[in-house]
């Protein structure tokens, strides 16, 4: 394909014209020298009082501007790695600039300090003009404050992990990404290929051609799993010292807070979903029987319909569709589609960068960027979908401080998912797509959903059962094993063939080893629940429901997401109700996905 057809090149200079230019080295040195003095006023102003209560105002605010500066900084880079090669001299340069990777000890202080007054003086303190519009983010502070350690065990808990000079995530990548296997062709040749091309073999369309590249990703994995076990543990056991010397009484405590969620809600969304694991059970059943098999195995979950319909798609073509479709449904998400291609903040041209998708932004030049690699399917039409989703939450939330821009993790899919519903409705609705189109665009969408629902709960609870082992001990490669496919048998059920279980998933999961958020599971089952309840109301509601939508998504860092809900939509997330009832939707786009494999490939998909 032409590089035409294949997509188009971002623009990066409303960043910065270049990297470590003149422009980027003022803002760098302008900002070091503001969180140094930042921490060092910080760290020697006495608690919150009737006497320091204006120069910690003053501090607060100075730290938000900060704060947003490092947002900029991080995402111009994050651009840059994304594009190039050699992506860890952007990563290594910014780390040994000044403080600004222990910036975060700005926090520690301002723990400190709103312990030292009356919860009616700190309500007293939060109604000042300024801070009032980030008054969550301040009580969030003073919340974590309950559990926290002294201010100098904490700063030392920083410092060790400062600019990930203690992260096992950053180790565990580079052994991964040398990790190399030899694959066994069906036809007797023998490769030698990285991973990265072992996943993508293992969604090929010919099951023996997955299988080899399973087994071969697998032995590659079991060849480190020792090595992986050792930092599991050790991520986990450092958690829970920390959670234990913080007072932290369970280690969901912590995610859930971060969540923006509590128990109750989360325990809600668990009875619906383990209810209602049949529906996505059937997804895969469907894909099974139309193989001519019972069930499949686990790499097999994400396995698409192969068609001759199936054929790719320009550029302009796959921007055309995604863009007629926001039109339908949502104008004014379609006028920013085009105005944001118009700006050139999308990157998609094959250009030997790396692989994965993601948006990122920055409130001080207030510009979102996306990133993908466009091959002409049908699928990437969803990718676009889900990161302008992502984008257009950044760019209604331009206006709100910074302090209280941040959503919560929950909250991270919500207007992704909501513009991946819009394009999947508005393409089975037209006429004039095939039913063989549709039947592809379906069985991506269908998939994904399984993902969510089982998938991820799996790693979920598979997560939970290991900290609960780790409490009391390290646990053993052997019962890592025995954790991971057990999870998988319980929550898959019949819809995974016996035998068909990936006892090193928990080795190959890179959220697992993330030494910043635990627990980077539940959210997305969370979101796509969620988000489908929202566009259940759009559908029933039309346009009249959008200025809501668009104030939620504008706000969704200031409250709890139960307070939210509530508040704009009027949903109890605590009743595990709500969270069946975006089911009903999925029984119904099953049952058409059924119909279609039947119809148009041919297959019988009934029991």
């Amino acid at each position: 394909m032409s590089a035409k057809k294949m997509g188009a090149t971002w623009s990066l200079k409303g960043y910065f014209p270049r990297f470590n230019g003149p422009d980027m080295l003022i803002f760098v040195n302008k900002l070091s020298a503001d969180i140094t003095y930042v921490l060092e006023r910080a760290a020697g102003l006495g608690v919150l009082s009737e006497e320091t209560a204006d120069e910690w105002e003053t501090l607060v605010l100075i730290g938000e501007d900060c704060a947003a500066r490092l947002r900029h900084l991080a995402s111009f880079v994050i651009c840059l790695e994304a594009v190039h090669n050699d992506a860890g001299e952007y990563q290594a340069r910014i780390k040994n600039i000044g403080r600004l990777c222990l910036f975060s000890e700005f926090e520690v202080d301002l723990r400190r300090a709103f312990t030292g007054e009356s919860e009616k003086f700190f309500r007293e303190f939060l109604r000042r003009e300024a801070l009032a519009p980030i008054a969550y983010y301040l009580r969030r502070i003073r919340v974590q404050a309950g559990f926290s350690m002294s201010p100098a065990e904490e700063k030392l808990a920083d410092e060790l992990d400062a600019c990930r000079s203690n992260n096992w995530a950053a180790l565990y990548k580079k052994i991964a990404d040398k990790l190399m296997f030899e694959m066994a062709w069906p036809d007797g040749r023998k490769e030698k290929m990285s991973l990265g091309r072992g996943y993508f073999f293992m969604a090929d369309a010919d099951r023996k051609v997955k299988e080899a590249a399973y087994e071969g990703v697998s032995r590659a994995w079991a060849s480190i799993e020792d090595i992986c076990a050792a930092a599991l543990n050790a991520i986990a056991g450092t958690r829970l010292t920390l959670n234990k010397r913080r007072g932290v009484a369970d280690f969901l405590d912590v995610p859930l807070f971060g969540a923006g969620i509590s128990r109750q809600t989360i325990n809600a969304m668990s009875i619906a979903v383990h209810d209602n694991l049949g529906t996505a059970r059937e997804i895969l059943l469907a894909n099974a029987r139309s193989m001519g098999r019972k069930g499949l195995c686990h790499y097999e979950r994400s396995s698409h319909v192969k068609m001759t319909g199936d054929v790719p798609f320009t550029w302009a073509e796959a921007t055309d569709k995604v863009s007629v479709s926001f039109d339908s449904a949502y104008p004014a998400l379609g006028r920013y589609f085009r105005q944001f291609l118009k700006n050139r903040w999308l990157e998609s041209a094959g250009r030997g960068k790396h692989t994965g998708a993601f948006c990122t932004s920055s409130t001080v030049s207030k510009e979102e960027r996306v990133f993908f690699s466009f091959r002409g399917r049908l699928r990437d039409l969803n990718t676009i979908a889900h990161e302008i989703g992502h984008a257009w939450h950044d760019h209604l939330r331009h206006e709100i401080r910074f302090r209280a821009y941040e959503a919560p993790v929950t909250l991270n899919e919500t207007a992704a998912i909501f513009a991946e519903r819009i394009l999947a409705d508005q393409f089975i609705a037209d006429k004039n797509i095939s039913d063989e189109k549709k039947l592809i665009l379906l069985c991506d969408d269908l998939g994904w959903a399984a993902n969510f629902i089982l998938d991820v709960t799996t790693r979920f609870e598979f997560e939970k059962a290991f900290y609960e082992e780790r409490m009391t001990g390290e646990v053993s490669v052997e019962r890592l094993k025995a954790l991971m496919t057990g999870a998988q048998r319980r929550i898959y059920g019949d819809a995974l063939e016996p035998g068909g279980e990936d006892p090193l998933l928990w080795a190959s999961t890179c959220n697992y080893y993330g030494t910043i958020v635990p627990f980077f599971n539940f959210p997305y089952t969370f979101g796509f629940l969620f988000a489908s309840a929202l566009f259940s109301r759009f559908k029933v509601e039309g346009e009249v429901f959008l200025p809501k939508y668009e104030t939620f998504l504008r706000l969704a860092g200031t409250d709890t997401v139960e307070n939210l809900a509530r508040e704009h939509f009027g949903f109890d997330l605590g009743d595990p109700s709500f969270w069946s009832a975006p089911f009903k939707d999925l029984e119904a786009s099953v049952a058409l996905y059924k119909k279609l494999l039947e119809s148009v490939a041919g297959t019988g998909v009934n029991p």
